[in-house]
Order: C-alpha cells, then sequence, then structure tokens
C-alpha cells in the first residue's frame, strides 16, 4: 500500500459511501485493519466512538463518511484519536480543508476527497486535495484506498473543488436524467413505456462501457463512429449539438449552477 506493509484505518460512518469503500477495501487491501464506527449499521465493528477500546489504537488513518451536517459533532468525538502521524480523509460534501483545521488542529494531516455514487459498483470517480501537511506517501495511501472503488484523481486548487462537484459529484444524476428523457421521447414517438426505458438504460449503459473500455479514444470520436453522414443519428446530433440552445448549452448551465450553489452551501457552513 506504501511504506508499510499494512495499516489501521477508523471508518466513522457506514452510510451508502462507507459501505462501498470498506467493500473495496476489504476486497483489494486484505492487509488493511479496518474498525468501523456507525450508530445505525449493523455491520460496524462499533456504534460509538467511545466504545472503541483503548488497544485498537493509535490509527494511520481516519476515513470520515458521514453527512456534512454531522461533521462538526463527529470532530469533537473524533480528535481523540488523531494523533501525530494520523492521516483524516473526508468524503463529506462542501466542508472545506479549514474547517477541519479549526477543530482538529493546524498542524493536522488532512485530505479532502469527492466521490460520487457509482462508486457503489467499484465505478466511482474520487478527487483529492491534500492540506501541505500531507506526504507524499500520505498522498499515495489516500490514492490507494478511493482507487479501490474506481479512479482518483488528485487538484491542487481546492477552490476547483465546487467545479469538481457539478461535474462528477452530481453527474450520475445528469446520466439518469438523460435515461429518463431519452424514455420519455421514445414513448412519443410510439413506443411503450416499458420498452422505450428499456432501450434507454441499456443504450446508456453500453455506450458508457465502451468509453470505459476505450480509454484512449476521444469521445468525439465514439459519436463520430456513430453518426453517417445525412442519416438519422446527424439529424439528431444537428438539434443536440445546436450552438445557441443545445446539449452543450444546457450542460454549461447546470453546470455553472450546481458549482455556484456549491459554493453558496460553502459559505452558509464556513
Amino acid at each position: 500500500m506504501s511504506e508499510k506493509s499494512s495499516h489501521k484505518l477508523l471508518l466513522v460512518g457506514r452510510g451508502k459511501m462507507g459501505e462501498a469503500l470498506q467493500s473495496g477495501w476489504e476486497h483489494s487491501l486484505p492487509s488493511l485493519s479496518i474498525t468501523s464506527v456507525d450508530p445505525h449499521s449493523a455491520d460496524a465493528n462499533f456504534k460509538t466512538l467511545s466504545d472503541i477500546p483503548d488497544g485498537l489504537g493509535p490509527f494511520d488513518c481516519i476515513v470520515l463518511a458521514v453527512k456534512p451536517q454531522m461533521m462538526q459533532d463527529v470532530l469533537k468525538d473524533v480528535l481523540p484519536f488523531v494523533q501525530s502521524g494520523t492521516l483524516v480523509i473526508s468524503i463529506a460534501a462542501g466542508k472545506s480543508i479549514s474547517f477541519y483545521e479549526e477543530s482538529l488542529g493546524r498542524q493536522c494531516s488532512i485530505v479532502r476527497v469527492m466521490p460520487n455514487t457509482p462508486a457503489a459498483i467499484g465505478y466511482g470517480m474520487s478527487v483529492l486535495y491534500a492540506n501541505g501537511n500531507v506526504t507524499e506517501s500520505e498522498k499515495a495511501l489516500a490514492s490507494t484506498l478511493m482507487k479501490t472503488v474506481g479512479l482518483a484523481e488528485w487538484i491542487s486548487d481546492e477552490g476547483l473543488m465546487d467545479a469538481v462537484t457539478a461535474v462528477s459529484g452530481s453527474g450520475p444524476a445528469y446520466v439518469f436524467y438523460l435515461i429518463e428523457a431519452l424514455a420519455k421521447a421514445g414513448e412519443a414517438v410510439g413506443l411503450s413505456a416499458e420498452l422505450s426505458m428499456t432501450l434507454a438504460r441499456q443504450t446508456v449503459a453500453g455506450s458508457g462501457a465502451l468509453v470505459s473500455q476505450n480509454e484512449t479514444v476521444p469521445a468525439a470520436t465514439l459519436r463520430q463512429n456513430v453518426t453517417s453522414p445525412g442519416g438519422t443519428t446527424e439529424a439528431a446530433l444537428k438539434v443536440l449539438m445546436n450552438d445557441a440552445n443545445g446539449l452543450t448549452s444546457l450542460m454549461t448551465d447546470a453546470v455553472n449552477a450546481a458549482r455556484d450553489r456549491g459554493r453558496e452551501l460553502a459559505k452558509q457552513n464556513s
């Protein structure tokens, strides 16, 4: 995993994302020792942090996988477990590095992560940002942990996290809505609701698999491969690619709206 052959990790929160992460770690990182805490999960090792016996620590890494509105209270309980050399990773949306430093100390090594829901099946996209205390070996550990549930990329400017959230964090919802819209369009031209939804779901799923399996091929090339001059696909794309009100314009507006809302929420949470 990094310089050490094994690490002791404390997972706080076993909701959908926390559960997905632990499943990925157990499958891909058998040497990782995981202790989980969640008052609402029957599969967690402990209900509260205070239940953890002294002998289980210290932990090399603490992963915070709780809802943003719970984070302030959780940090108070986590603080006793944060020691020199402890890496803290948070996957909560809208909470800045400075928010964690105020509770855990400016000297703490902190990584902020924006994952997305496909991580639940190992196809997630995670973007990471580290404060200045995080060492290269700690960055390697954070990358390893997040790559068990998909791809992981680093950014050097925390200010980009709102844009990341708008693209990949919220992005799955855009794709799901595309399926809904395509299915409704199919109904409008005479297909049954059931058949139209099946066609839309499988078309998007199959197209996503093509993109994934052809990483070096631009999406534009894959699109062009389906588009015959003067054919049906070209006719549809002329509508979707209209400069004034086509899909690119709509998507840009949508991403801007999500980014701006993220900034507003960050200010409210600061």
